[in-house]
């Protein structure tokens, strides 16, 4: 009976329940995000109230001002009012809830332990920080009513559970980057955003003060780049990639910048919360705001005007062979670094198009008096010119993974984001690295359904493909890996316009980014995270935080178990608990359609559809068709890899019977970044081959290319083998739609059991394209064999 009982629920259904029973250290209630290194649960409960103490180690101004906050909070949500008092005797006897820095070196410097008992609450920092963040989980341990804003709570009662936590982060850098250029923010928002950072122990805003749509900090000695280049047409109405430039006559009225009094108080604001901000001001590239303002730092002389859209390629970049532009730049970065304390200063160094450079005496001339090689070796130039000065200044510069181009100057840091190529390479040269690679930390992709959601720049980055990312590329060595510092969230805004959309994309997924960097490896467990988020949720609201409750999207994928020589099908969501109804006919389920009660067998050619049964109507449906073959669940070597963008799935993506569709972001495609697809089937034994074929997909507007030639090969042993034809790509014409081709080739019945499939990627994009000389993708789903 119990058995039987078992088999009717869901898998992750399942899985919640146990964790649930069991919670994360004995107690449901427990929902602590990022989870903590150790837990360990007493009996009973501390309550807080208005004859609680609140102490703090006296003379310590950083204890003082945690307990203070703390004290603030809690005021705020209409609980008691504390007074914070120094306290010098031996603390752990004392009655009451205690602040204290134990900094001797038996906790880590952003640790902390956290001891709750019936007679008080203690909470030990190894600095500063680490203290502000053990106040932070005690927050989490609280009722989720303490994080109400401006609204009393009356009646709450602010019970804590008696726990003991040892906590410290795996990573010394967790950060959130915001783009201000593209959109305009206000100050308060940016606090707010500081807040949520905070909340979250993330100790790191990296704010992306200019762009080419507009220049945002107050630059005393340059009263133009307030005047005009923080300024642009107000192109509101028009999508982003169609926006016209300003026309002689019209006014640059939309955009503004922060004066350096509410630099300051925005510095002062983060570091109370234990924030660092790290400014950026972009290099030579995405500068031609600067341009309008100044015209003389560019190679053609202008004129320029603020693009009030997007503005691709950035041909229009600051003059490397003219001494005024560093002058320039000097001048500015002084300002800049009087206003940040920060170690790092950010100078971007991304997506610079050379053409000007090429075509300017200037910077030719630069060129043959540097000795240089070519243009690439000039951005090199530049960025260590501008590190050298940022370097007599005190400071570290950090960049965009571009800066490796053409040699990396000798002290800098790389931010990698085109994916994990620079990371590793940086770190490869002993160069510290953060990671943010844009598949899993560009937070301005869509995170559900883009037929619903509001508009994003395009992707599909889910919080569970967040949740899933691995800062440390498994090529580093473990002397290597030590220079990866961390990683950090994107939210670029060029399709977000306001404060509310700004947190809608960025909650929760930089939630989940704060586990993947504070959390250790091994304690690290989706549904263990996604059943705390409903908690979370609950604390979101109270905020009034306008967040992304997830995808409702099913995702369907087959598993082969080789015990039992099966194929099994498995249905899964980000929504835990809500029912998956399913058909294998292809038609639309219902809500008396079956339910998803654990993986089920497949044997035959199928067309999948499920989705999430909510409040007795189906929502967002998917769609997966199969076709069983004799490869299926057989071993598959790479002869070259694919790319960690777009893994499909893995190494059984190829043979796991599910075909994609033409949208490549639901990762059901296989990705090969200038790469050819080259793979050796094992089949187990000699047996008949009469067909074989391979799907690709091509969506030329994204870089996604179909293959040259695909060229099919038999081999009884493994070593030799015989080609039996290959076949040309005759649809190589530029076209707009995305589609789906297959290639195949029959046999006469032969013998084999090994197959190889190789596909010859067109290498770069074509001289038509934005893309021009750039590595291309190719994209491939399954390869059936019969």
């Amino acid at each position: 009976m119990i058995n039987l009982m078992i088999k009717k629920i869901t898998l992750s259904a399942l899985l919640i329940f146990l964790f649930l029973m069991a919670g994360i250290s004995g107690n449901p209630a427990i929902s602590i995000i990022p989870k903590p290194v150790k837990i360990k649960m007493g009996i009973g409960n501390y309550v807080i109230n208005d004859h609680s103490a609140l102490l703090f180690t006296e003379g310590n101004e950083e204890a003082k001002n945690t307990a203070s906050f703390f004290a603030s909070q809690l005021q705020n949500a209409g609980g008691p009012t504390l007074k914070p008092l120094g306290v010098s005797a031996d603390h752990h006897n004392i009655p009451g809830i205690i602040f204290c820095i134990k900094n001797d070196g038996h906790i880590p410097t952003e640790g902390y332990i956290l001891t709750v008992s019936k007679n008080n609450i203690i909470i030990e920092g190894g600095s500063g920080a680490g203290l502000f963040y053990g106040m932070q989980t005690l927050f989490q341990l609280m009722p989720p009513e303490i994080f109400a804003v401006k609204t009393l709570q009356a009646g709450t009662t602010w019970s804590v559970p008696c726990i003991t936590i040892q906590d410290h982060p795996r990573f010394p850098y967790r950060g959130m980057h915001l783009d201000v250029s593209r959109h305009f923010f206000p100050k308060e928002f940016i606090l707010k955003y500081i807040d949520l950072i905070a909340s979250f122990k993330m100790n790191t805003f990296h704010w992306h003060l200019t762009d080419d749509n507009g220049w945002r900090i107050e630059i005393k000695k340059y009263p133009k780049l307030m005047q005009t280049a923080a300024w642009h047409v107000d192109r509101e109405k028009l999508p982003w990639t169609e926006r016209p430039v300003q026309k002689t006559g019209e006014r640059a009225d939309y955009g503004g910048y922060y004066t350096q009094d509410e630099i300051r108080e925005v510095v002062e604001y983060a570091k109370q919360r234990y924030v660092t901000i790290i400014p950026e001001i972009e290099m030579p590239a995405h500068s031609v705001e600067v341009l309008a303002a100044y015209p003389q730092f560019s190679c053609t002389g202008g004129p320029f005007t603020v693009p009030p859209g997007s503005y691709w390629p950035n041909t229009d970049i600051l003059c490397a062979g003219n001494d005024s532009t560093f002058t320039f730049l000097e001048d500015v970065l002084s300002e800049l670094i009087n206003l940040f304390p920060s170690k790092y200063i950010h100078i971007g160094g991304d997506e610079a198009d050379k053409t000007r450079w090429k075509e300017c005496p200037k910077c030719q001339a630069r060129i043959k008096a540097e000795g240089l090689k070519d243009e690439k070796e000039l951005q090199s130039y530049f960025i260590k010119r501008i590190e050298k000065f940022v370097v007599s200044k005190g400071r570290k510069l950090i960049g965009w993974d571009e800066i490796l181009e053409g040699g990396l100057a000798p002290e800098a840091t790389v931010m990698s984001w085109r994916g994990l190529e620079g990371g590793i390479a940086a770190a490869r040269l002993g160069h510290d690295v953060v990671m943010t690679p844009s598949a899993f930390c560009y937070f301005d992709h869509y995170q559900a359904n883009p037929k619903t959601e509001p508009k994003a720049i395009g992707g599909f980055t889910t919080l569970k493909k967040v949740y899933s990312y691995e800062p440390v590329p498994s090529e580093l060595t473990k002397e290597q890996s030590k220079y990866i510092l961390g990683a950090q969230g994107n939210l670029w805004t060029e399709y977000v316009p306001t404060p509310e959309h700004a947190e809608y994309m960025a909650v929760p997924r930089m939630i989940a980014l704060s586990e993947v960097t504070w959390t250790q490896k091994h304690l690290k467990n989706w549904i263990d995270f996604r059943a705390r988020m409903d908690t979370e949720f609950r604390r979101l609201d109270f905020q009034h935080i306008n967040y992304c409750k997830g995808s409702d999207k099913v995702e369907i994928t087959t598993h082969f178990d080789q015990k039992s020589q099966t194929l099994k099908c498995w249905l899964d969501s980000e929504q835990p608990g809500i029912p998956i109804v399913y058909s294998l006919t292809g038609n639309d389920p219902t809500k008396t359609s079956t339910i998803y009660n654990g993986p089920f067998e497949i044997n035959n050619n199928v067309y999948i559809k499920a989705g999430l049964l909510r409040d007795g109507k189906v929502m967002e449906l998917t769609g997966r068709t199969f076709i069983n073959h004799k490869a299926i669940g057989k071993k598959i070597k790479y002869l070259e890899p694919y790319s960690y963008r777009y893994t499909g799935g893995g190494d059984d993506a190829l043979l796991n019977g599910l075909r994609g569709t033409v949208d490549y972001h639901e990762g059901n495609w296989q990705g090969f970044y200038g790469n050819n697809l080259d793979v050796i089937i094992d089949l187990g034994r000699i047996q008949p081959v009469r067909t074989a074929f391979i799907t690709f997909l091509q969506s030329q507007k994204s870089w996604i290319f179909f293959p040259d030639s695909v060229t099919f090969s038999l081999s009884a042993n493994g070593k030799k083998f015989h080609s039996i034809n290959e076949q040309l790509n005759t649809d190589s014409k530029k076209i707009e739609e995305t589609v789906i081709k297959q290639f195949s080739q029959t046999f006469p019945d032969t013998p084999a059991r090994y197959v190889r499939v190789r596909a010859k990627n067109v290498g770069v994009c074509p001289p038509w394209h934005e893309g021009k000389g750039e590595p291309c993708w190719l994209f491939a789903d399954e390869i059936a064999v019969f």
